[in-house]
């Protein structure tokens, strides 16, 4: 049997592709009805016995549904926590974390009802009265900071007064 180690190994490598060609079906056919009589002969698969072969088939099945399962489960977690960063600040989408951006264009201050652009694409409308009057910056470095039932507040970098915001894009 150590002859066939070579072989063996060769023969996963070479199914691999089928496994994740088809991630939601398990490899349904057996390795002689997947490769040609003769990669069969070469891969010296022909020396295995009935039983022998059976074994080989349930493992390489079961090795094909564990590898699948493992890819299926990471790429949703990864697809979840994309779904989570694009969509903070609609409801209670994301995290806790501030989202820390600048703004694009000129900042004149507060008043409600003006909409915020910030550079990561999201767009903010301040939804109750306060002001900051006569600040006028360029670009300025925001911080948008969860509070309690859904709602956001907005700081300019250097001042201390906050502006409650709603995430609208």
């Amino acid at each position: 049997m150590k002859s066939l180690r070579i072989p063996l190994a060769m023969l996963m490598f070479a199914l691999a592709p089928l496994a994740w060609a088809q991630p939601s079906a398990p490899l349904t056919a057996n390795v002689e009805q997947q490769m040609s009589a003769d990669e069969f002969k070469a891969a010296g698969l022909d020396k295995l016995s009935a039983q022998e072969l059976a074994a080989l088939n349930a493992w390489l099945q079961h090795k094909v549904v564990q590898e699948t399962t493992k890819a299926v489960e990471v790429a949703k977690e990864e697809g979840r926590k994309e779904v989570k960063e694009i969509n903070r600040g609609f409801f209670d989408f994301g995290s806790s974390e501030a989202i820390e951006s600048a703004l694009v264009g000129e900042f004149n201050g507060f008043a409600k009802g003006r909409k915020y652009t910030l550079e990561n694409g999201q767009v903010w409308e301040q939804i109750e009265p306060a002001s900051l009057d006569g600040v006028r910056r360029t670009n300025p470095k925001v911080s948008i900071k969860p509070g309690m039932f859904n709602n956001w507040f907005m700081r300019i970098d250097g001042y201390n007064t906050a502006a409650k915001v709603r995430r609208i894009k």
